[in-house]
């Protein structure tokens, strides 16, 4: 069995509470409501935008960054007991796209579970190359999702159609029974602009892309992972600190992206995955500090758990925010919801720490591995 790198874990545990507070203007103001919250207080201004510039398209790339090193941490375990490899690994697959269709269909529509299943049979392709091959991958992937990306910002929804969806989508998570959300959710239309045709042809040029966006991050995790880094931080200083560089570049990019900027969206394409960089490379740096040492067991024991967690999150503030439980949907704000994430990872983490001193795997982790 290959031995746990703790760093990984904690830097999972730390990718969590990132995409929790990306999550909450999701869970607060629904998919399409997000793009068009009005009249926020100075102090939920500035919590929207940190958010946007600091936290959104920027945590979920370092998850997916540890999500390719542990799949080829899983694929040497495999190897090193002569099993097949490949098998595991589909089977693996196939788990977490049940996990996300149950996720998204009862619990909350923003899974990623189900994409990152599918993903790993693209990724089986890649589980035998060289690590020099998976950067060069992940430089052209990077490189053509700057391509496909590039050009001046396009409205996504269609302006009326957005604002009758925003309303009803309002008045079914605020008030609604669940029955009555998760019809919504599985039946309802999102008001994306032009005919029946156009919208045929973004949603196949939204799924082909996708994976094309994710995929860098992955094939970079997975190629750091076959040079065996983040398993000696005392010695690798050089490469984080050249990482961290990269928290600049980002910062300015996402700044720039939530400007009127003709190009803004393009901006945010490549600023969200520069920053990613720049964030592990940082949390690495500090790992291996006394602060870091004091606090990583902390965001450790959160990343064992990471499936776990992830479900929880989302079974947590669905209730909070849905009809069927407290209906605070579009009611907080962005400052008291970054307060409340805060507040349940730090419950998590405490939750998680006690859990790991009776069991060794999560109930969910437990589930998928037996099925694996």
């Amino acid at each position: 069995m290959t031995q746990r790198i703790s760093l990984i874990d904690a830097l999972r545990g730390f990718s969590l509470l990132g995409i929790l507070i990306a999550n909450l203007l999701v869970f607060q103001y629904g998919g399409v409501g997000q793009e068009y919250i009005a009249d926020l207080s100075w102090i939920d201004s500035i919590s929207y935008y940190f958010t946007k510039i600091f936290v959104e398209t920027s945590f979920m790339p370092i998850f997916s960054f540890i999500f390719g090193y542990s799949l080829i941490k899983l694929f040497e375990s495999i190897k090193k007991r002569q099993h097949k490899t490949r098998w595991p690994i589909i089977r693996r697959a196939i788990g977490l796209i049940i996990l996300g269709l149950l996720h998204s269909t009862f619990i909350w529509e923003g899974d990623i579970l189900l994409f990152y299943g599918m993903l790993l049979f693209i990724l089986l392709f890649f589980l035998y190359r060289k690590p020099k091959t998976l950067f060069i991958w992940s430089g052209i992937l990077f490189v053509l999702t700057i391509g496909l990306s590039m050009g001046e910002n396009v409205e996504l929804y269609d302006p009326e159609k957005a604002a009758v969806y925003v309303k009803e989508e309002f008045a079914v998570f605020s008030s609604g029974t669940y029955g009555e959300v998760v019809d919504f959710r599985s039946n309802s239309m999102p008001p994306i602009a032009g005919d029946e045709l156009t919208v045929a042809i973004i949603s196949f040029a939204i799924i082909f892309i996708l994976p094309i966006m994710f995929l860098p991050m992955f094939l970079l995790g997975m190629g750091f992972a076959k040079l065996n880094l983040f398993s000696a931080p005392e010695s690798e200083q050089k490469i984080y600190r050249r990482m961290s560089y990269f928290i600049i570049v980002g910062l300015v990019l996402k700044a720039i992206s939530q400007t009127n900027f003709s190009y803004a969206d393009f901006l945010s394409v490549i600023g969200g995955p520069v920053l990613s960089i720049g964030y592990i490379g940082a949390f690495a740096l500090l790992y291996d500090t006394r602060l870091g040492r004091k606090y990583s067991k902390a965001f450790a024991n959160v990343g064992k758990l990471s499936l776990t967690n992830y479900l929880m999150q989302s079974v947590i503030f669905t209730f909070i925010f849905y009809g069927y439980g407290f209906g605070l949907f579009g009611s907080v704000g962005p400052t008291i919801a970054i307060i409340m994430a805060i507040v349940v990872y730090g419950l998590q983490v405490w939750g998680s720490s006690y859990y790991l001193r009776h069991f060794k795997r999560g109930p969910v982790e437990t589930i998928l591995r037996i099925w694996t």
